[in-house]
């Protein structure tokens, strides 16, 4: 049992042993930016150990080899599990990450709650505005037709600029020897400087430019005076051929310049403010070959690399210039060129960009430079795109890109540019043309205001003589628009506008002189009138209908109702009063209830009781007498609960006659009997 113990803490401590190794020669490693060595190292220890370092160093080993979706799932983790060690650094590569994957709202969601998280509002303010600005940017669509050029292969190739009839370029060695070292940054060979012939433009016509600026080590970036008889060009820090490494054990970049004697580069010199401690590379030359540009890491930089210039004294130099943090940034500035246009073309991952190494343009005016621009889509994408040349007179040139699609790490794009760089804010037209309701003819000098939502006024214009006005305006907001003249009515129009970049928006008015306003008044007026009646007529008419229709219904029900020409009677038994009395009889209230039951029946039906005297006697006489006579009989109606707006006495003494008695003693007892009646008449049902 002691030997298995022992067995098991040896073992443990062999084990903690090689892990510590492990640890140690990843870091070693990764320090001397061996990236692509230190990458399965780290790879086998994160299965067991996943500390701040080592996560750290994977994804950053990913990032520096391109390996953007890994670099993102370490990134993402080491913002998750150690949140507290990840700064401003660690949150900017995982946002590039992710915009090398597509995933832009993502990218600066993260920003932005990185920032609101350090209560850092400029940032904030400054990522809105970079976001603005890529988004007029890729509204202009794509301003380059690009093509992957036929000498591109699995490796890198990057730098290209025309010499005569070649092409030179930067690329890994094409036959290293079997024993030759590789750059462990990304285990390629190390850079050459190649040519192609630009007529036979294929792998297989690549040749070595110059032997004799051949190394062991990288040349890169080569670009030539205008007679072809000077080239400064990017190599490893080295004497004699060999490496010159600093105290931290790296070998830095620096700018040499060499000079094409009888057909051969000689005077292969290395330039004056080279350093042993930091990289000088990337050279350009403006266009009267009087400054050289170039990137450089060194002391007093802005960010991890910064564009610079020197002015070129014949054989000597001036001190290099920082050009300032209108161009450089606290991130990465490289690749600089100079065009014939006097515009200068870098590459950076500081600026509004789509992703790592984008390419901007600013102007030189009066040697100073206009605040960069993207150059745009789809030269720039989520991925590198970098040393960018063009010929602005015939608008060809080329970059190279480690994008999706391509051929190999870096590919070399032939573009051309199809449309100019003209950067707006999304802006939309509000325009329309004011014309007289009536006449349908535009008016000339009509006063059109523009206001926000506020009612605070934009803009004033005056209609010309065909009555049209224009404004330019903000996408997504909202406006009115109010026209007016003199003599005429006024009018406005709400508009609501959305992001549709340039659409024209149409608030065309129509407007009404005084004397129109009148006329239509009247007209409108009169036409109510009209209608009114016609509907009042209409309203009457039915309601006859209605009546007729229902007093129709009422006689074919009730068979004591008759028409008497246009009167409507309820048929009863002669109604006896006793001579020259008014009093009903006992024998005439039955005949009185028929009529009562049948109003009963109808509740909505009103009578008029008619009492009728015969001709004999006085008339004034016979007048009072019907008059009660028919209130005698209304007196019993209301005995029997008619209500009194339903029922009527009327007296008519002898001036309605159903028999014509003249003189009175023309006429029989019998027929002074049918005079002597009274009548119930309908009047309303």
């Amino acid at each position: 049992m002691k030997r298995i113990y022992l067995i098991l803490i040896v073992f443990t401590l062999q084990f903690t042993q090689a892990q510590t190794q492990d640890l140690q020669r990843a870091k070693r490693l990764f320090d001397r930016t061996y990236y692509s060595e230190a990458i399965p190292v780290y790879e086998r220890i994160i299965e067991r150990n996943r500390s701040l370092e080592v996560v750290k160093n994977l994804a950053d080993s990913y990032y520096y080899t391109s390996d953007y979706a890994n670099a993102q799932r370490q990134y993402r983790f080491l913002i998750s599990r150690f949140p507290e060690a990840a700064d401003a650094e660690y949150y900017f590569k995982y946002s590039q990450t992710l915009k090398a994957s597509g995933n832009y709202d993502e990218a600066n969601k993260v920003l932005h709650d990185y920032y609101w998280s350090t209560n850092n509002q400029k940032a904030i303010e400054n990522l809105e505005k970079e976001n603005l600005i890529l988004e007029n940017i890729s509204a202009l669509g794509n301003r380059f037709a690009i093509k992957n050029m036929n000498i591109n292969t699995p490796n890198s190739e990057f730098g290209a600029v025309p010499l005569g009839n070649k092409l030179v370029f930067s690329a890994v060695k094409r036959k290293p020897f079997t024993f030759e070292k590789v750059y462990k940054w990304n285990n390629e060979s190390y850079l050459d400087i190649m040519s192609v012939s630009l007529k036979n433009v294929n792998v297989d016509s690549i040749k070595k430019f110059a032997v004799e600026l051949d190394s062991p080590l990288h040349e890169s970036n080569a670009v030539f005076t205008k007679n072809g008889k000077t080239v400064y060009f990017t190599r490893n820090n080295s004497k004699d051929g060999a490496r010159v490494k600093n105290e931290d054990k790296v070998s830095v970049l620096q700018i040499f310049r060499a000079e094409l004697i009888d057909g051969k580069w000689r005077n292969i010199t290395a330039l004056p403010f080279n350093s042993d401690n930091y990289s000088v590379e990337h050279p350009a030359l403006s266009q009267d070959e009087k400054t050289l540009y170039f990137a450089s890491d060194m002391p007093g930089s802005l960010g991890s690399f910064d564009i610079y210039s020197v002015a070129i004294l014949g054989s000597d130099y001036g001190i290099p210039k920082n050009l300032g943090s209108k161009i450089n940034t606290d991130k990465k500035e490289q690749f600089p060129f100079i065009s014939k246009d006097n515009k200068l073309y870098f590459s950076s991952n500081g600026h509004a960009g789509y992703g790592f190494m984008d390419v901007f343009v600013s102007e030189i005016k009066n040697n100073e430079f206009t605040a960069p621009l993207n150059v745009g889509l789809p030269v720039n994408s989520g991925y590198d795109d970098f040393s960018f040349v063009i010929d602005s007179d015939k608008q060809h040139g080329y970059f190279a890109s480690n994008r999706k699609g391509g051929k190999g790490a870096d590919d070399i794009y032939e573009i051309s540019e199809i449309q100019p760089l003209v950067v707006e804010n999304c802006m939309q037209y509000i325009s329309g043309i004011i014309t007289d309701t009536d006449t349908k003819l535009p008016l000339n000098k009509a006063i059109v205001s523009l206001k926000d939502v506020s009612d605070k006024e934009i803009q004033t214009v005056i209609t010309t003589a065909d009555g049209r006005f224009s404004f330019s305006v903000d996408c997504e907001k909202s406006y009115a628009v109010h026209a007016s003249k003199e003599d005429y009515t006024k009018s406005s129009k709400f508009l609501k506008l959305y992001k549709d970049r340039k659409k024209i928006n149409d608030a065309s008015m129509a407007l009404k002189s005084p004397e129109a306003v009148k006329k239509e008044a009247a007209i409108l007026a009169e036409k109510a009138k009209i209608e009114k009646e016609t509907a009042a007529k209409k309203a009457v008419a039915e309601a006859e209908i209605r009546k007729k229709e229902k007093i129709a219904a009422i006689v074919a029900a009730e068979k004591d109702i008759v028409k008497d020409k246009e009167r409507l009677l309820i048929k009863t038994d002669p109604i006896y009063f006793d001579y020259d009395l008014w009093y009903i009889r006992k024998e005439s209230k039955p005949i009185l209830n028929k009529v009562i039951d049948l109003m009963k029946k109808y509740p909505e039906m009103v009578v008029e009781i008619g009492s009728h005297t015969d001709n004999r006697g006085n008339d004034k006489y016979n007048l009072d007498l019907s008059a009660k006579r028919a209130n005698s009989t209304r007196d019993y109606f209301l005995s029997q609960g008619i209500p009194a707006k339903r029922i009527f006495a009327k007296g008519y003494g002898e001036t309605v006659q159903i028999i014509k008695c003249q003189p009175s003693e023309s006429c029989s007892e019998e027929q002074h009997e049918l005079n002597r009646r009274s009548e119930f008449v309908i009047k309303n049902l």
